[in-house]
């Protein structure tokens, strides 16, 4: 689909076309993300399966940073079309090499679309929804006003600005590969300080942030780092809260994620209409602050060998 749909926008001349030719892979990215995340897991013993995961999410975060960056040369060097023309060569050669290199996964024991659903009767998978929408609501309701902030509160040259963008995503993939690692080895420590690191970055920015150059690079770094951590949490609260219904569970993380997204943009965007620019992080904090709490009530269950609560909550 997607190399189809890139293979079209190539020679569509028309708006509504093009517009088509956009919506319909982006409805089946959130699709491959939980197919990608649902074989990393199952490829792997239990305990490695966070790390697993963490590395689809490298690949997204290295996907966004180098994709975007080689559209915007080549649209702005060639054309719209040229961009899509890479595109369609870029994913035609993964589903090249995807039918080369996965190997067939037959399904043993198939589950029933009702088995699946009725993990949404628990009251812990509610919990954990509306914690992964306040973790990623806190991390990219302020990021998707990051470049405005850095332009107007900041007052940062444009080429600055794209280079701390460049770092934010980079990081990203690093902060993906050491949430992988801090989730194998201290999962309650790492899902109980991720909402109090969010808060102190944002009350640093909030203090400094659009003053001092050198304290705002070093709020991005961490920010970033802190953006590749909160999408293996978010991943790893809702597997365990529904390790019965693994695929179903990664849909549930990429929708909440999706939901915290457009929520925490919503939010941070009626601070900033309310109190100014500066307040963007308030609605990071809000949100954060919020997970703090739900976090520490999540409770899941552990995989069948230890016969444990998950370690998330009390």
């Amino acid at each position: 689909m997607f190399t189809l749909c890139n293979a079209l926008a190539v020679v569509a001349s028309d708006f509504q076309l093009l517009l088509v030719l956009r919506v319909v892979p982006a409805f089946f990215h959130p699709v491959y993300c939980a197919l990608a995340f649902s074989v990393a897991a199952a490829s792997v013993a239990p305990e490695d399966a966070p790390r697993a995961v963490a590395r689809i999410n490298m690949g997204v975060a290295a996907g966004m940073v180098v994709g975007v960056p080689i559209s915007n040369v080549l649209a702005a060097t060639f054309d719209f079309s040229m961009a899509m023309v890479f595109f369609a060569g870029v994913t035609g050669l993964m589903f090249l090499l995807t039918m080369a290199f996965v190997p067939d996964l037959p399904v043993t024991q198939p589950m029933r679309y009702g088995a699946q659903l009725s993990v949404l009767k628990r009251p812990p998978v509610w919990l954990a929804i509306v914690a992964v929408i306040c973790l990623n609501g806190s991390i990219f309701g302020v990021y998707n006003y990051l470049a405005d902030y850095l332009q107007k509160v900041a007052a940062l040259p444009g080429e600055l600005i794209a280079a701390l963008l460049l770092v934010y995503g980079l990081l990203n993939i690093c902060g993906s590969y050491l949430g992988g690692n801090l989730l194998a080895r201290c999962p309650r420590t790492t899902v109980r300080l991720f909402p109090l690191c969010t808060i102190a970055l944002y009350c640093l920015l909030f203090v400094g942030g659009g003053k001092l150059l050198p304290l705002l690079a070093a709020l991005i770094v961490a920010w970033g780092i802190l953006g590749g951590i909160n999408a293996n949490i978010n991943q790893y609260l809702l597997a365990c809260v529904a390790s019965d219904a693994p695929d179903f569970s990664n849909g549930l993380f990429l929708t909440a994620a999706n939901l915290g997204c457009m929520a925490g943009t919503m939010i941070s965007g009626f601070f900033i209409h309310s109190l100014g620019l500066p307040f963007v992080v308030c609605g990071g904090l809000l949100l954060a602050a919020a997970a703090l709490l739900l976090t520490k009530f999540v409770h899941c269950r552990a995989d069948e060998q230890q016969a444990t609560d998950c370690p998330i909550g009390s």
